[in-house]
């Protein structure tokens, strides 16, 4: 604690006359062809990431990758774009035509447009020009990302339920719930930041990590929002909207041709959008890693070098992205839910709760009440702030212990019953080790009946299982 208290007073907000970017010399065409370049800096993001995660995939499992379309296999993604667009384009008979063409341009455009905000490096020259290189900001800049990709939810929903079909709507329903619930805890993840910075500004974010960056101080804010935005982009372990094994595909199992590609240039888009945020807020953004930053009066930090940096940043997540997906299963829903909604949830909340009072002591909105223990002075409201903290853990302990050590010596009295019906519960159910299953009833079935026929023997003959 002592460290942290020593560490956050360095992390006071810049002095900048102004509490966003300067684009006072920004003319209207210079940011339409800002706009340009970063939507071709995200397609060919794209069209790279799909031809790494291949091959750094295929290098796992002790293969190849695609290696045959262009020198490397690089063509490959392309090919298949080309072959996407060739393909017929059915839309079922069942489908709500308009929702059904409009929900993929929903999740397509929200994608790209989070992007607008995110400082891709300092000021440098365009075409006369001195201007940053991002497109747009404003005083709460990053809320810009989280509404968007509020949106976005709607893309995925409508799809589900536009298709007339039952396992998209329900794949449509568990990716909604999934991203909602995840969007939560990464939003108060991202308010550390905010309290340290004292701005919503990506560019007074990224300005007030010139001297410590916030993954620093903020490293469970860090990894809060590392489990986060691989839940939010539905990327493994946590793709349960797309479990093949139970959902056929998820909420876009109807769809082909473009319109299925334009759903899988969205994921790709919001897993670079979310790595660039992730580098904007944690990583110092464009600035230059430490010990380059040193070299020459900061001579590789800023202008068009800023690109560089922020590059190689993102593309370390990316890697993070495909490692995750070559390395661990698929987890189960409800339990990945339960650790949403009981676990990051509530402790992301007390450690915003215990930044805050940190924040706070250290800008005397407390007064000077000092306490000193073994020689080290601590102020009041940072030990009122871990006592309660402490507290409402030890509590939420105990009552899970509570409650875990009750249902455990209820199951153990009761026992599993010896004798189960797999079709109780309406669909059938295999039996738990120890357990056999309850002989079906029969009833009687009239054997023409049965045979198609109409034979003249006596129809209670014969009987057949129920079910």
């Amino acid at each position: 604690m002592t460290t942290l208290l020593t560490v956050l007073p360095d992390l006071a907000v810049p002095a900048l006359d102004n509490p966003k970017a300067d684009f006072s010399d920004t003319p209207w065409w210079l940011s339409l062809i800002k706009a340009v370049l970063i939507f071709v800096y995200l397609l060919i993001s794209t069209l790279l990431v799909i031809w790494f995660e291949r091959r750094v995939i295929g290098r796992m499992q002790q293969r190849p990758g695609p290696n045959r379309t262009g020198p490397f296999g690089l063509l490959q993604t392309l090919a298949d774009g080309m072959k996407s667009m060739l393909k017929e384009d059915v839309t079922p008979a069942a489908a709500d035509r308009l929702i059904f063409t409009l929900a993929p341009l929903i999740a397509a455009t929200m994608a790209f447009v989070s992007f607008a905000i995110i400082p891709l490096g300092d000021r440098a020259s365009m075409f006369g020009h001195l201007t940053p290189l991002q497109l747009a900001d404003f005083p709460v800049a990053v809320l810009l990302v989280l509404a968007v990709a509020s949106v976005g939810v709607y893309g995925i929903i409508l799809a589900g339920w536009s298709s007339g079909s039952t396992y998209p709507l329900l794949g449509g329903l568990r990716s909604t719930a999934q991203v909602i619930s995840y969007e939560i805890a990464m939003g108060l993840a991202l308010v550390a930041v905010f309290i340290y910075s004292g701005s919503m500004s990506t560019s007074q974010i990224v300005a007030g990590q010139a001297s410590l960056w916030y993954i620093a101080p903020g490293l469970f804010s860090f990894a809060v929002y590392v489990v986060t935005m691989v839940g939010e982009t539905n990327r493994l372990p946590f793709d349960l909207a797309e479990g093949e094994g139970e959902l056929t595909g998820g909420f876009h199992t109807e769809y082909g041709s473009m319109r299925f590609a334009m759903f899988f240039l969205a994921e790709y888009i919001n897993m670079f959008t979310v790595s660039a945020l992730a580098t904007t807020m944690f990583l110092g953004g464009w600035q230059a890693p430490p010990l380059v930053s040193l070299i020459n009066d900061n001579m590789f930090s800023g202008g068009w070098w800023g690109v560089l940096w922020f590059t190689a940043k993102m593309w370390a997540f990316m890697f993070v992205f495909v490692w995750l997906r070559g390395s661990l299963p698929r987890t189960r829903y409800d339990q990945f839910m339960r650790f949403g909604w009981k676990f990051l949830i509530p402790v992301t909340l007390l450690w915003v709760v215990l930044v805050a009072f940190i924040r706070g002591a250290q800008n005397g909105w407390f007064g000077d009440s000092i306490v000193t223990i073994a020689g080290r002075n601590f102020p009041v409201p940072i030990l009122v702030a871990i006592a309660v903290i402490a507290i409402l853990a030890l509590g939420g302990s105990w009552l899970y212990d509570t409650r875990r050590a009750d249902k455990e010596e209820t199951e153990a009295a009761t026992g599993p019953p010896n004798v189960v019906d797999p079709f109780a519960g309406g669909y059938p159910v295999p039996p738990l080790p120890g357990q056999t299953l309850k002989e079906p009833e029969r009833r009687p079935v009239a054997v023409g009946a049965r045979t198609g026929g109409t034979s003249g023997a006596d129809p209670h003959t014969e009987e057949e299982p129920r079910g």
